[in-house]
């Protein structure tokens, strides 16, 4: 097959955690031609849909991983499938990429469905499994944060597009800094803030369960560092082995037929103590992690179901 990848830089990732990496490499290794660009070179033009980029193969090789042919450009609809794996924030520009993406529903397969991707951010899509999740609130006027945190006590803010753990704060019961906080998130974004109770599970390690086309193939625990409340691993979260526990199963068998159903078939869902805190659709990560654990071959299941669906 023809595969596109929509990603940021390839030259620049972690070959060594990077989860497009290793789908590249797999699609490689089951003979499938690679061809990158990045959402700035993703067009319209006069009925076409088209990506200034290169063709690509890559090796398991630290600095040299990755080798681009010549700049070129491309008719997306005469390719098989498109990975949407730009990282987010998840902004206009994001959502607008997911806009033209739809354009080539009759031709290509696009992983992750962008209608679904623009439906469902990571936040947002638990609302609809309110038994699941903590108490959660979704805001941007301050009165209605305060009467949340005045509820709970310990909470969590965050902002609602954010991701890699960026921006996200511990507001203890004595702590006074919700206002200076709202303030400075509001200054900058026009956007809502979710606050949610804290959980203090996360000290164990916040889960993260690894769908393929709505069916769980394993999960890593991410234990937050040392005077850290983020297991995010961009900032410092250590990966370790851990199994599905029955609660996982049970979170999973309630959210995979909706995720399959809408066509997202790489998602990776966090899981903290027993509450499920968010579904990310947008560029999941964990797979090189996971594989590592468990001795399993994540991207082999994942091109499997994408080779099923052209089929």
């Amino acid at each position: 097959m023809k595969i596109a990848f929509q990603m940021d830089p390839i030259g620049d990732v972690n070959i060594d955690a990077d989860s497009s990496f290793r789908l590249a490499e797999e699609a490689q290794a089951r003979g499938h031609t690679l061809f990158f660009y990045g959402p700035d070179q993703l067009a319209y033009q006069e009925g076409r849909m088209t990506g200034r980029g290169h063709d690509f193969t890559v090796q398991r090789v630290q600095g040299d991983h990755a080798h681009l042919g010549p700049l070129k450009e491309v008719d997306l609809s005469e390719f098989d499938v498109v990975w949407l794996r730009q990282d987010p924030p998840f902004d206009m520009h994001y959502i607008t990429t997911t806009h033209l993406l739809d354009r080539l529903a009759e031709t290509t397969l696009v992983v992750n469905d962008p209608f679904w991707v623009r439906n469902y951010p990571e936040k947002l899509l638990v609302l609809d499994f309110p038994d699941l999740t903590p108490p959660t609130t979704i805001a941007r006027d301050l009165d209605t944060i305060k009467a949340f945190k005045a509820k709970h006590g310990d909470v969590i803010l965050k902002p609602l597009y954010g991701n890699g753990g960026a921006g996200v704060f511990r507001l203890t019961p004595d702590d006074r800094n919700l206002s200076s906080l709202h303030e400075l998130f509001t200054g900058f974004s026009r956007e809502p803030l979710i606050v949610q109770k804290f959980l203090p599970d996360v000290s164990k390690g916040d889960k993260r369960v690894i769908l393929v086309d709505g069916e769980p193939v394993g999960a890593i625990n991410r234990v937050p560092a040392a005077g850290e409340t983020r297991s995010n691993m961009h900032v410092g979260g250590r990966p370790e082995k851990i199994g599905l526990s029955e609660r996982d199963l049970e979170i999973c068998a309630r959210i995979g037929p909706l995720l399959k159903e809408k066509g997202q078939v790489f998602v990776g869902i966090d899981v903290i103590g027993d509450y499920l805190t968010e579904i990310n659709v947008t560029s999941p990560t964990g797979i090189q992690e996971l594989e590592r654990f468990d001795g399993v071959n994540i991207a082999a299941k994942i091109w499997d179901a994408i080779e099923a669906k052209r089929a």
